[in-house]
């Protein structure tokens, strides 16, 4: 026996009573366990009257009391109540991994009488063994210890109580026999468990992924079980040589919530052999090397040494929002001076006239204008007005047809919420303005109004597209779920149903305003709300890529339940592709059949063709194209998209024609139901708010800033009238042209979905990996297999896959996307709104204002070059060219 279990061993048996009165733990358990499962008994009424005895005694004494009642719920095998116990408390509140007098923890217990189920539960919870078992020696003589005291005590006790006969002490040591009686029985099987088990085997099904330039993953499955022990904890060991020989570095792994384990800190391009072994209270098992069993870590761009689209551009836009905010300060002191004394009359005349006007100024019903329409919702309840109105203010009464321009503007604004003040001050007020100036101007003042009659800055997010009537109403949306019942000033929550039920009542069904038409549809603009906020799960997926134009309006073909995204399946859960796997791709795009690349099963790239394969099945019967009718479709082969947060994309592209669908256009082969045309602009604003928050946050700031300076320097140029007004206004003009250009440069770095675009217009022969090359267009039988239960084609995350090659199968199950539970799926149709009197200007489809000269010069640049004229304009299709000129530079 080491040191240090004879210690443990003489403290002990110094005090007999703590392990000789188990009857007090049992009944602590059994008190907690009621408490836990809602019982009301005397143990409820005298510890738990008041919420300061509750807090008292959690601080005080719930350690003690938790761990001994997780003890006795192991020892009794209720595998209830030991969820339920950790469910209710943490580890470190249980005080899991402390040994009791017996030098045992929960887990040691678990094990030892084989009880698999509740040891895997105290495994995932992060349960650990006793420190003290530093053998298979140590642990076997103490087990025989507490064996012997155990009968030891036994005898005892039974002597006594035969000697004693009847009287009430003896009534209480027929008690403590009992208990030790029971107690002995559990450390015999206790005993019997470890003498039987064995070591385990090999863990089964090991993988070995690249998932970065620096990083290998494995991933692995429990051994095989049969005699064998539970199983506490995983060995990795990797090396440069076959023979492990000498070791490069080794992980132990003691939490196991998740098989699977990262190697970092490797180098690029370096070759590493990988073996995993498991561990059990017997001991360390054989090892097992990775299938395949090696790999070098890399990535796609090492093929060409490519360097990252995602490099800088964050740091970019914030030094040049720095930038911005000096110039603002450094104007905004040169006109204060001039301005103090008619500010100072302005804003005491204003405070006077506050106080003799009602603060509340939401719209009650739609005359004919322009208006912001807020929704606060939690859960079912959603913020009204006092008067049971959804909170509305005018922005305008007089607005163009067109407020396509504006609108895309004031979506930025969702970005700076906090900065409403500070634009107003940037922005001087006067009646020469131009109407777009003046329309901008209206919009920050009915934001402002928004911000001040609700108590809060932040008003959400703005929906897709604004909502119209017939009587020329129209209503910008915003939307913001709370995470609880706040009270806002000016408002009160109510039920939407009851809300949507108060309006019927009032509404005419024959000619809806634009409030029937947001009640109406207002559990389908929560529901997009909702979802596009959601991000996919990390992994490797296959987008679609597929547009439909009108003269001047490009739009995109997303699912309704991720709106952010495109249509997409999952390939794998390992986002990472290699640099031999797009060698791989680059190869086989480049031949001229499949027989002239390596398919056998000896392959390392035939997981990855399969994958590949079943994920272009499964992603041409979401979208109702017949295989036959793909000959043309292909894979974009000029980059992986990394889109964030370990989420990447291969892009499937259809046949060059059929990229953007014209308006009349025939399309024989339409997607189920469950899809959405969403406009570009907003498409690519929700996408990177889900994927690159940073970035697209810094972005709309400047961008709105920047388009409101330009607006102000064309005014000052204008109401200019010496030679130095003018020098002046020039000079600040150029100095916002040269703020737009820069933003505007980062802004095209980050757009891959024009870059996908103008490749996919590409109609020389050798441009992508096209499908016959992976799949055989006659074999229609294997489409016709994938089953309606597959996981991937969810557009929702979903469970991962087993690595091992035949689960691989359950990717090749598909269906399109099923409706959420409770959740209406019906959207406003999205060309319901735009119509053509709304078609978008040049200017609308750049979030970046850009005058329409500049549109044009930068357009004939980006064609002038030597490269192919991607977007050369077609007898076929003169609108469809036009669109793309106009957002080549949006």
């Amino acid at each position: 026996m080491t040191q240090q279990m004879q210690n443990l061993h003489l403290s002990q048996s110094k005090k007999h009573s703590a392990p000789s009165s188990p009857n007090a733990a049992k009944r602590l358990y059994r008190n907690l366990s009621e408490k836990l499962k809602g019982s009301h008994s005397s143990f409820d009424e005298a510890y738990f009257r008041t919420r300061t005895d509750r807090l008292s005694l959690r601080k005080t004494s719930v350690n003690f009391q938790g761990n001994e009642a997780v003890f006795e719920a192991v020892e009794q095998q209720d595998i209830d109540a030991v969820q339920l116990l950790l469910d209710q408390y943490t580890p470190e509140e249980l005080d899991l991994n402390t040994p009791n007098s017996e030098g045992l923890t929960p887990l040691d217990i678990a094990i030892m009488t084989n009880n698999v189920p509740i040891a895997r539960i105290l495994l995932r919870t992060g349960a650990r063994e006793s420190p003290h078992f530093v053998s298979l020696e140590s642990r076997a003589m103490h087990l025989n210890t507490l064996v012997q005291e155990a009968q030891e005590r036994v005898s005892e006790l039974s002597a006594q109580v035969e000697n004693e006969g009847f009287s009430l002490d003896n009534t209480e040591k027929e008690k403590q026999l009992k208990a030790w009686e029971w107690r002995y029985r559990l450390y015999r099987r206790m005993k019997t468990g470890f003498e039987h088990a064995r070591a385990p085997e090999v863990p089964t099904n090991i993988c070995l992924a690249v998932t970065s330039s620096t990083s290998l993953t494995v991933s692995f499955q429990e051994p095989l079980s049969v005699n064998a022990a539970v199983v506490t904890r995983y060995k990795v060991e990797w090396s440069i040589s076959k023979d492990f020989c000498p070791l490069a570095g080794e992980i132990i792994m003691e939490n196991l919530q998740t098989l699977r384990c990262t190697i970092t800190g490797l180098t690029t391009g370096q070759q590493y052999f990988v073996q995993v072994s498991a561990y059990n209270m017997k001991g360390w098992g054989p090892a097992q090397t990775t299938t395949p069993a090696c790999a070098s870590p890399s990535n796609w761009k090492d093929y060409d040494d490519r360097e990252p689209r995602h490099k800088g551009q964050s740091e970019v836009l914030e030094g040049l929002l720095q930038q911005v905010r000096a110039l603002h300060q450094h104007y905004s002191c040169r006109e204060s001076s001039k301005l103090q004394t008619t500010g100072r009359k302005q804003s005491v005349s204003r405070s006077l006239k506050h106080l003799f006007h009602s603060s509340n100024k939401f719209v009650k019903t739609l005359k004919r204008g322009l208006y912001i329409a807020v929704i606060f919702y939690y859960k079912d309840n959603m913020l009204v007005t006092n008067e049971d109105q959804i909170p509305i203010v005018e922005i305008d009464d007089s607005h163009t047809s067109s407020i396509t321009q504006d609108f895309l503007w004031f979506t930025k604004l969702s970005c700076m919420w906090e900065d409403i003040r500070w634009l107003r001050q940037s922005v001087p007020i006067s009646m020469s303005s131009s109407t777009v100036l003046q329309t901008r101007q209206k919009m920050l003042a009915a934001t402002a109004q928004l911000q001040n009659l609700l108590g809060t800055h932040n008003l959400g997010r703005v929906y897709y597209e604004p909502i119209k009537d017939r009587h020329g109403n129209i209503l910008i949306v915003t939307i913001r779920e709370v995470e609880m019942l706040y009270s806002f000033f000016n408002g009160k929550w109510m039920q939407i149903s009851k809300l949507q039920s108060q309006r019927k009542s009032l509404s005419t069904p024959e000619e809806p305003t634009a409030l029937d038409i947001l009640l109406i549809t207002i559990q389908d603009i929560l529901s997009y709300h909702k979802r596009s906020h959601q991000r996919l799960s990390p992994g490797l997926y296959l987008g679609y890529l597929k547009l439909c134009s009108s003269v001047d309006q490009i739009k995109v073909l997303v699912t309704q339940k991720l709106p952010n995204i495109l249509c997409h399946v999952k390939i794998r859960e390992n986002n990472n592709i290699s640099k031999e796997e797009w060698e791989w791709i680059q190869k086989l795009s480049g031949s001229e059949s499949m027989e002239s690349v390596d398919h056998t099963s000896d392959c390392p790239m035939q997981l990855f063709f399969y994958e590949l394969q079943m994920a272009v099945k499964a992603l041409l019967k979401q979208i109702n194209i017949p295989l036959q009718q793909a000959r043309n479709f292909r894979l974009y082969t000029q980059e992986v998209l990394e889109m964030g947060h370990n989420v990447s994309f291969l892009l499937l592209l259809p046949a060059s024609d059929d990229v953007c669908t014209a308006p009349g256009q025939n399309n024989p082969y339409t997607p189920h139901s469950g899809f959405l045309n969403l406009p570009l602009q907003m498409f690519e604003l929700v996408h990177f708010c889900s994927y690159r928050e940073k970035f697209i946050s810094l972005y709309c700031r400047l961008s709105a800033v920047v388009e409101l300076d330009s607006l102000n320097t064309q005014q000052s140029l204008r109401e200019a009238i010496s030679d130095s007004e003018v020098a002046a206004a020039k000079q600040r003009h150029q100095q916002v042209l040269d703020f737009i250009q820069q933003i505007d440069e980062v802004w095209r770095e980050m757009r891959w979905i024009m870059d996908a675009l103008q490749y996919a217009r590409y109609k020389q022969p050798l441009s992508g990996l096209y499908i016959p090359k992976l799949i055989n267009p006659s074999d229609e039988q294997n489409l016709k297999k994938i089953s309606s239960t597959s996981s991937h084609i969810d557009c929702l995350p979903s469970p991962s896959p087993s690595p091992e090659m035949h689960r691989r199968k359950a990717v090749s199950d598909s269906q399109p996307c099923s409706d959420e539970e409770g959740c209406s799926e019906v959207f406003l149709p999205t060309d319901s709104d735009y119509d053509s009197s709304d078609a978008l200007s040049p200017r609308d489809l750049d979030l970046v204002y850009l005058s329409s000269h500049d549109i044009a010069q930068q357009t004939l640049s980006g064609l002038s070059g030597s490269a192919p004229d991607v977007l050369q304009v077609e007898a076929n299709f003169p609108h469809l060219e036009c669109a793309l000129h106009l957002v080549t530079h949006f």
